[in-house]
């Protein structure tokens, strides 16, 4: 072929053209060859990111072996779309075919930057070579990952169409080395994970319990740090249907979150709003900018991430400002973050080292994740630490002075000041002493004081603050008791009540505690000895009673063991009071408590329920033969001689038994029928045990018809009450008194003597109501004699109380109530007991006779003598007049002890002389009984030596007869 020489030289002119381009084209990237033995090589470096014209790319491909240069175009794969293109090279000179993964990730935090950061994307939408077989994508969470192959000797060209406008980063990994690679940072993974995720959970369980304000920041911080490990691990996406690749607005968020709660755990640890009120207005106003950074993140991913990282840098430089400033003002809270802080700031010159890609290695971004777990884990152990130890260092601490000045809105002998914003106590040093601890031992955090409060008082003492707290008012008035050094509790009244700080919220509770432990010893003491035995501490009657009670509920609802109940009377036991006396008598009852103790089980009960009865509840045997053997046993352990000193006592028993047969009775009724038994056994002789048989019931007829008479009685108002008159014996026997006695003649059965319905009134409970009856109607008889006629105003009337109204809980309210309905006569009424009544209790006989003295009635001691520590105790009781008992009055000159009794009698009559107290002689009967009472200087006499015991009426005329200078 012949060519024009013009025609030519256009030809190589077009020809250079193309070949300069082609040689410029080439040039601008290298061919990277393949090595061997490496697992990974970075090709950021022969990478050529050239743009698209109108969606295509035209460009020369790297020589092969030939050395031939080829021009090839590529279209983009997406419609409409103008993308960047990166192109780049691969030959493998080796003699075999070689498969390798290129892997472009889509967020790397090495070099990503700090004002305008990358927060990465989808990176290649497609990947084209010049010859050979097209790369193959390959699933991954993380990165656009391309399978792909090269020949033996092969060089091509390998053109991605961007999706982004860079591509910072494309590795070229070996395929099983790039699967180790990602395996190597599951385990670091999964462990920051879940130290994080432990120490947002535990935080949120501590403000739940501890309810401090820095609980729940330090608990968003560890949240928002959790969110941010699980959106860069590449784990958040997929768990909300989102692809990682455009996870950006999340990213964003995360870092905005991380400034914002940091931003917040700073103000609310360090208190910030207490320093200045200014400080709130500011808190306040960079919350609401925090938060629509939060929102703006979903807007402008990178612009809210860069003004979240450069918060960050500056939160640490402001919070290290502010901490030293507090630190070196002595804030403990300062000074605890101290540490946490430089670790802190430490992190962040790390990071930005990273995202500025002056450190970029693989480890880079898992070391600050790591770290940032850590600073975490530090602050929240500060938090904790402050909220649970002792801090040494303090900021407006109150002075001694002024905390007593608070304690003033509460009364007692001990400070208590317990500041919620350092959650310190602090207490008086003679508290501490009091205790038993060194001075100091007792301050500390409120934890350290509830494991001192009693168990049980722990939980009313935790919510009475709390309602303190939480209400912002109001006041506490509680018994709590606190251990001592020796373990030993002591009893305290506290009263505390709230202080407001100046934001409205209690700041700390201040008052007083009071040591109450006598009180309240002696209250116990009382409440105990109103249903236990004074003597033996066995329960009395009224809570055998009850306990009976509650066991027949048991067996009867529940089906549980059926009681067994024993009726234990030692036989003859005042005869051998008389002869051994009284103390000797409470000791040897003792030692029979005590044998009767070693033979039940802790599920059984011992009760003394009369002065020589006892009475079991067994509930620990259930056959009858089991039964009978314990109470065979009782029997002969009282049969075992007692001993006392030089002397053996023997005791017999009478026992009855009754089981209970789930019938639907009363406690009072079971025991009775084992009261029935235990007669029944003494009738025979004594010393025997006898069971209940129904057939015994028929003994008791009698008594229950009496009973129901007696309550008939009462609520009618057929007894009589008679008086018998009291006289002075050395002023010609004028009457100064009488004494009020109560008698019941009965329309079948005559006269019912007291000896007989007294007691059964006791034991059905009617006694309470018979004394008010015989009050109300002597205070009424009284009240028309003082209309009727004018009595001398020592004029007295006594009325007998009985051991079973002492030991009433609603004695006291009654006489209250009958002296307020008859106060005109409360100076002429008396209340007699006997020394054996105050002496079953001293204690409650003591605070009961103060009672009715203080409500203006007079006290006589009746039977005075024949009771136990009378001399001892006669100054405990508040007795205006004792009476002596007709054994010591009626003596006879052939009874061979009237030689011992007249000077016993002369020195109670000087005794009572001494004591100022009025002594009346009671049984006088004879006219030789008068004179060696008015030889022995006694002035009070009565019996029937004066008359017997008479209608109001009559003793109204003989009074009358009296006053008018008339004989009676």
């Amino acid at each position: 072929m012949t060519f024009k020489p013009a025609r030519s030289l256009v030809f190589l002119a077009v020809l250079f053209v193309a070949l300069a381009g082609l040689t410029e084209r080439a040039a601008a990237f290298e061919v990277v060859t393949i090595p061997e033995g490496i697992n990974a090589v970075n090709l950021g470096a022969a990478l050529d990111v050239l743009p698209g014209e109108d969606g295509r790319v035209q460009i020369s491909t790297a020589p092969g072996e030939d050395g031939i240069i080829r021009r090839i175009e590529i279209v983009s794969i997406t419609e409409g779309a103008n993308p960047n293109w990166a192109v780049f090279a691969l030959r493998n000179e080796s003699d075999v075919q070689i498969e390798r993964l290129l892997v472009a990730p889509y967020f790397r935090l090495p070099g990503s930057g700090v004002f305008h950061p990358d927060l990465g994307s989808a990176r290649i939408t497609a990947l084209t070579p010049s010859h050979g077989l097209r790369p193959e994508r390959v699933p991954d969470s993380e990165a656009d990952v391309f399978d792909v192959v090269i020949d033996p000797g092969a060089t091509v060209t390998l053109v991605a169409e961007l999706q982004s406008g860079t591509l910072p980063e494309l590795y070229l990994w070996e395929p099983d080395a790039y699967r180790d690679y990602k395996n190597s940072f599951t385990l670091f993974r999964g462990t920051v994970l879940g130290i994080s995720s432990l120490a947002a959970v535990f935080l949120t369980i501590m403000f739940v319990v501890k309810g401090r304000g820095v609980f729940p920041a330090t608990a968003l911080l560890a949240w928002a740090v959790l969110a941010y490990l699980l959106i860069d691990f590449g784990i958040f996406g997929p768990l909300i249907g989102v692809s990682n690749a455009l996870i950006q607005p999340f990213r964003a968020a995360a870092e905005a979150a991380l400034a914002t709660t940091l931003f917040a755990f700073l103000f609310i640890y360090l208190n910030l709003h207490r320093w200045h009120f200014r400080f709130t207005h500011v808190a306040m106003g960079l919350s609401a900018v925090f938060l629509a950074l939060f929102i703006y993140a979903f807007f402008n991913p990178a612009l809210a991430a860069g003004i979240a990282r450069t918060s960050l840098a500056l939160i640490g430089l402001g919070g290290l400002f502010l901490v030293l400033l507090l630190s070196i003002r002595g804030y403990d809270r300062a000074v605890l973050l101290v540490p946490t802080w430089v670790i802190y700031l430490a992190w962040l010159t790390y990071s930005w080292m990273v995202v500025s890609g002056q450190v970029s290695n693989d480890i880079a971004q898992s070391a600050v994740a790591g770290g940032l777990v850590l600073i975490v884990m530090l602050l929240g152990f500060t938090a904790v630490q402050h909220a649970f130890s002792d801090g040494q260092v303090s900021i407006g601490a109150l002075s001694e002075v002024e905390r007593r000045a608070l304690a003033m809105t509460g009364s007692g002998d001990f400070v208590f000041d317990w500041n919620i914003d350092r959650d310190r106590v602090n207490v008086s040093d003679e508290l501490a002493v009091r205790l038993g601890e060194r001075k100091g031992a007792l301050r500390g955090a409120i934890k350290r004081w509830l494991d001192r409060v009693h168990p049980e008082d722990r939980d009313r003492f935790r919510t009475a603050l709390d309602t303190l707290i939480e209400l912002k008012r109001g006041k506490v008035n509680s018994d709590i008791r606190i251990s001592g050094f020796d373990g030993s509790f002591r009893a305290f009244r506290m009263r505390v009540k709230p202080v407001l700080g100046g934001d409205g919220q209690v700041n700390r509770i201040v008052g007083t505690l009071q040591d109450v432990t006598d009180e309240r010893a002696g209250r116990d003491r009382l409440l105990h000895d109103a249903i236990h035995d004074s003597l033996t501490g066995l329960p009395n009657r009224q809570l055998f009673l009850d306990r009976l009670e509650r066991a027949l509920l048991r067996s009867r609802e529940f089906s549980e063991v059926k009681p067994a109940v024993f009726l234990v009377d030692l036989d003859k036991f005042t005869d051998i009071d008389e002869r051994i006396g009284h103390m000797a008598a409470d000791s040897l009852l003792l030692a029979v408590s005590r044998r009767l103790s070693r033979l039940l089980r802790p599920l059984d009960t011992l009760a003394r329920i009369s002065g020589d009865q006892f009475a079991v509840v067994l509930l620990s045997e259930q056959s009858a033969s089991k039964i009978a053997d314990i109470a065979e046993q009782m029997r002969k352990a009282l049969r075992n001689p007692f001993n006392f000193g030089d002397r053996d006592m023997t005791l017999t028993a009478s026992i009855g038994i009754t089981i209970y047969d789930n019938k639907l009775v009363k406690a009072e009724d079971v025991l009775r029928d084992a009261e029935l038994a235990m007669h029944y056994a003494k009738r025979h002789g004594g010393d025997r045990i006898e069971a209940f048989r129904a057939a015994t019931r028929s003994i008791a007829v009698y008594a229950q018809a009496l009973e129901d008479d007696l309550k008939e009685a009462l609520e009618r108002r057929d007894l009589q009450l008679l008086y018998q008159p009291i006289v002075d014996i050395q002023n010609e026997n004028r009457i100064v008194g009488a004494e009020a006695l109560m008698r019941w003649n009965h329309p079948e059965r005559g006269q019912v003597s007291p000896s007989a319905f007294i007691p059964l009134a006791e034991r059905t409970g009617q006694i309470e109501k018979l004394g008010r009856l015989a009050f109300e109607e002597a205070a009424e008889q009284t009240r028309q004699w003082i209309s009727a006629i004018k009595l001398p105003e020592n004029f007295f009337v006594s009325v007998n109380l009985s051991a079973a109204q002492l030991t009433s809980e609603t004695l006291l309210n009654d006489m209250k109530t009958l002296v307020a309905q008859h106060k005109s006569v409360a100076g002429h009424m008396k209340l007699e007991i006997t020394e054996s009544q105050v002496m079953g209790n001293p204690e409650h006989a003591v605070y009961m006779l103060e009672a009715f003295k203080d409500l203006g009635l007079g006290l006589a001691l009746d039977d005075f003598g024949t009771g136990y520590s009378s001399l001892s105790y006669l100054h405990r009781f508040p007795f205006d007049t004792i009476k002596l008992p007709a054994p010591f009055v009626q003596i006879r000159d052939d009874s061979g002890i009237s030689h011992t009794q007249i000077p016993i009698i002369n020195s109670v009559v000087s005794l009572a002389r001494e004591l100022d107290l009025a002594m009346i002689a009671e049984g006088v009967e004879t006219e030789d009984e008068i004179a060696r009472l008015k030889s022995l200087n006694c002035r009070y006499a009565q019996g029937f030596a004066f008359g017997a015991a008479m209608p109001g009426a009559e003793l109204q005329r003989r009074l009358q007869a009296q006053l008018s200078g008339k004989s009676a």
